[in-house]
């Protein structure tokens, strides 16, 4: 080659320089977990605004019942998580991760633009909390296999030895929009008065919401098939993956006491935090969606590191010791939260249960993957996932209000996250000393 042609051909080399491995990895990482931000966006919305949600589209003769119908809706989605599950799951083991990914967040889009565009109860009557169910079912549908999916992806695409890392961003991404919600919602409480966010501004964030979806849609179609994907052979058919998922009944039934823990204090620290600051402790909005944002930042750190240790110490005994943990503090912690109820000690006692969660499900999610056979892994972990949300996770604002109300005493939430706990420790050593103990050898 001349010295002319050297010189000609320097200047773009760095424009034609392909990505490095670890540029291709943090870019996937991305595209993928960008959808499942979105997604968990608005399902955070529904929980902080629930009591503007219950005045303008359930209007009861008390505030207690508003909220218990507007937390029912919130909880009815979660029933759809396992039809969800099985449907899209299916499709998404069969046709592909990349495409599957697409579709769910497609009907995402959906439900979310009903909630954010529909009338008031006093605009429209019955049609408004009947469209806002609808919206909350078509989210839960996607719902349903958009966390299997992307877990699923993330480990088939994760580097030896570091796949509790990388699947650790799947609920990493979740907190990114805990932050995002929790922060724009403290933002409106200090531009708008309370009565006009309780009036329309609560919509805000949902129109935001729907506006960031298409830039969401259009990074998530550049998504690349996962190596782990093509290599299959062969593709099973619906009626296959159902034989082989009532065949492994006992996995995937494991795998959703393994996730009664994450969802329960999961949507215990997140969701319910801002209505539980509030009618609970008698914060103002501004404190409760801080402690929120705090919560979001602590799971955000705790995850990756978690999942980080469990890759190098093994999953179940980060598991057991976390789910141990929860069992012994979770009431007495929320007890003396009530007995010295301010914004400081909720901030204390909140990052405690956040280090559990996060603690927990680091190892938990990727421990999930590990277990279900491949040729139905999106399938069989949305199943037991879904499972265990809708009848735990999905149900805790619900059942945190109705066993205040019922019992009187206002740390018992902390019961329900104890027992979540005790149900995970158990299902940790059946899973990792027990009934599946040969399909998780490596990690045991």
């Amino acid at each position: 080659m001349s010295s002319q042609s050297a010189v000609k051909a320097t200047p773009a080399a760095p424009f034609a320089a392909p990505a490095t491995p670890a540029q291709s990895k943090l870019s996937s990482v991305i595209r993928v977990t960008s959808g499942n931000f979105i997604e968990m966006y608005d399902f955070f919305l529904f929980g902080f605004y629930a009591s503007a949600i219950a005045a303008a589209f359930f209007p009861a003769s008390s505030e207690y019942a508003a909220l218990m119908m507007t937390f029912a809706t919130f909880g009815a989605g979660f029933f759809m998580r396992p039809l969800g599950a099985i449907v899209l799951g299916s499709y998404i083991d069969r046709i592909g991760r990349r495409k599957g990914l697409v579709l769910t967040l497609g009907i995402m889009a959906s439900g979310t633009a009903l909630i954010a565009f529909v009338p008031g109860y006093a605009s429209i009557g019955l049609l408004a909390p009947l469209l806002v169910l609808t919206g909350r079912l078509l989210q839960g549908f996607s719902a349903g296999v958009e966390l299997g999916g992307v877990s699923v992806y993330l480990s088939e695409m994760a580097t030896p030895g570091n796949k509790g890392f990388y699947v650790s961003w799947q609920s990493a991404s979740q907190q990114v929009a805990v932050i995002c919600s929790a922060a724009l919602g403290y933002a409106l409480n200090q531009a708008m008065p309370a009565d006009v966010i309780a009036d329309w501004g609560w919509r805000i964030p949902f129109f935001i919401g729907c506006s960031i979806i298409p830039v969401v849609f259009y990074i998530r179609r550049s998504l690349q098939e996962t190596e782990a994907y093509l290599a299959q052979k062969s593709h099973p058919t619906f009626r296959q993956m159902m034989r082989t998922l009532v065949r492994n009944w006992p996995i995937v039934t494991a795998g959703a006491m393994l996730v009664v823990l994450t969802t329960v204090a999961f949507y215990l620290i997140t969701v319910y935090t801002p209505t539980f600051g509030k009618s609970v402790l008698k914060l103002s909005t501004e404190e409760s969606l801080l402690v929120t944002l705090c919560v979001g930042l602590s799971n955000f750190i705790w995850l990756p590191v978690m999942g980080a240790l469990s890759d190098r110490i093994g999953r179940w005994p980060v598991m057991a010791v976390s789910a141990g943990l929860t069992v012994l503090t979770a009431y007495p912690a929320l007890a003396w939260l009530i007995a010295h109820p301010s914004f400081e000690h909720m901030v204390w006692i909140e990052l405690w249960l956040s280090f559990l969660y996060g603690s927990y499900n680091g190892a938990t999610i990727v421990a999930l993957t590990e277990i279900i056979p491949a040729q139905v892994r999106t399938t069989g972990f949305s199943l037991a996932y879904s499972l265990a949300t809708a009848l735990f996770g999905g149900l805790t604002p619900l059942l945190s209000t109705l066993l205040i109300q019922v019992t009187g005493d206002k740390a018992a939430p902390g019961y329900w996250m104890a027992g979540a706990g005790a149900i995970s420790l158990l299902a940790t050593f059946l899973v990792y000393r027990g009934i599946v103990r040969e399909r998780v050898a490596v990690h045991g």
